[in-house]
């Protein structure tokens, strides 16, 4: 397994770590800063320094096997070597707006009364489709999104098991994607007095980091589905 550092400190921004393998489909490390794409959310981008020179980043994504994380390097880029020691950076500016969306997509959740049949991030626009039979007001929703922002409500992690998860499924708002099992615990985000939900995505510390939000389009995906796109207003 790689060792997820953002799991527990989505802000750290660099780290050094060794290569443990090389194939095809990517770098594989024995530790990492790198989100992998899951979730809706897309994985970072960024550049391994390395004795060969610095390695750029496209993405990262889950490789085969429990907890491995594979960095997939830009085509033509000279690769390191297995053991060999390296330093990881990613590109902190697009992941902060990805952590700083991922958190407003949780506030959008406790707004909305419908679970959620599907969702994606971006660093400028992200969605979320929601099971519910009509349009939210647009107007209204945009506001009680900023109120929550603007109330600067602490943003934390804990963690379960999965039997507790078993014993509340409540806390499941997702209808496409199920938190990931297999680990013996299970991820909880906790906006305080707002929204309790498993998630591994990355987040902000508080609301008020996430800044202005708009509402885009809310549009008709189906009898009784709903998409509402949020945007950054700046």
């Amino acid at each position: 397994m790689t060792e997820d550092l953002f799991r527990e400190d989505a802000y750290l921004k660099s780290c050094e770590a060794t290569v443990t393998a090389i194939g095809d489909a990517g770098i594989e490390l024995d530790r990492t800063i790198f989100y992998p794409t899951g979730g809706g959310q897309p994985g970072d981008s960024g550049v391994l320094h390395t004795p060969v020179g610095d390695v750029m980043i496209a993405e990262a994504i889950k490789g085969d096997g429990l907890g491995i994380i594979l960095h997939v390097p830009a085509d033509g880029t000279a690769l390191p070597s297995v053991g060999d020691t390296v330093s990881a950076e990613i590109d902190w500016d697009r992941r902060h707006k990805h952590m700083r969306m991922h958190t407003a997509m949780h506030l959008l959740c406790s707004l909305v009364d419908g679970d959620v049949t599907g969702g994606q991030l971006s660093d400028s626009k992200s969605r979320l489709d929601f099971n519910i039979p009509e349009n939210p007001d647009k107007e209204a929703l945009g506001a009680a999104l900023m109120k929550i922002i603007d109330e600067n409500h602490p943003v934390s992690h804990s963690w379960i098991s999965d039997a507790d998860l078993d014993a509340q499924p409540d806390l499941v708002r997702t209808m496409s994607v199920q938190p990931p099992r297999g680990s013996g615990r299970i991820r909880i985000i906790n906006v305080e007095g707002v929204d309790l939900q498993p998630c591994g995505g990355t987040h902000v510390k508080s609301t008020g980091e996430i800044g202005k939000l708009r509402i885009g389009k809310i549009e008709n995906k189906g009898k009784q589905n709903r998409r509402i796109n949020v945007l950054f207003d700046e």
